[in-house]
């Protein structure tokens, strides 16, 4: 495999759905991009409740798993504490290529929007949406608040993507694994990463 040539940055939060943040790891490694990943102590509680996975809490232990599970080559994927203040995703000297929040909770969703920066998930976030580059969230709640809108307005405003996972079902999916495929692939298109999650609008005509 050759060296990834682009650096993104991913986050899991305590929202549901932990599978969509998953396969967005994974087709991520397989398109031999460069992943920091750090993820936080609810994602953990909830990847158990969803999937039945245990995320490990030391991040050499979780980098060494995910290498394992979806095959990554050397140096490609660097999980990080959230409390680790020397990571690369800190500094805008060092910010990734774009960032993702996915899933996203409503109180990350809050804390990037009021610009906290109190762990490094925050922190990522508003280092690149300071530097200009891509931040995209994907939010998991529903119904929503006037405070949940307020808050992604005001994201909206200052650059960042809101992409809720709202698959759509003109594809006929056939099963869980297809609906979350569909999430994934606009996440992908978004970041400019090649894929073949499923056919694009108007394909199956030509």
């Amino acid at each position: 495999m050759n060296t990834p040539v682009r650096t993104v940055g991913l986050a899991f939060t305590g929202a549901s759905g932990m599978a969509y943040g998953l396969r967005l790891l994974e087709c991520r490694l397989q398109a031999r991009i460069r992943v920091w990943l750090v993820y936080s102590q609810v994602a953990q509680i909830v990847a158990r409740q969803e999937l039945d996975l245990r995320l490990p809490a030391q991040p050499r232990e979780a980098q060494r798993h995910f290498n394992e599970r979806y095959g990554a080559a050397e140096g490609q994927l660097s999980v990080f504490g959230r409390d680790d203040w020397n990571a690369p995703l800190a500094s805008g000297s060092h910010p990734p290529v774009a960032y993702v929040v996915c899933p996203c909770s409503m109180g990350t969703l809050a804390e990037i929007a009021a610009g906290t920066a109190k762990d490094l998930i925050t922190r990522a976030a508003d280092v690149v949406l300071k530097e200009g580059r891509p931040l995209i969230l994907v939010p998991r709640e529903t119904p929503l608040s006037a405070i949940h809108l307020e808050n992604m307005l005001k994201l909206a405003r200052a650059g960042a993507v809101i992409l809720p996972p709202n698959p759509g079902f003109y594809h006929r999916p056939a099963d869980v694994g297809a609906l979350v495929d569909f999430v994934v692939a606009r996440i992908l298109d978004r970041l400019g990463i090649a894929h073949r999650l499923l056919p694009r609008w108007g394909e199956a005509r030509t």
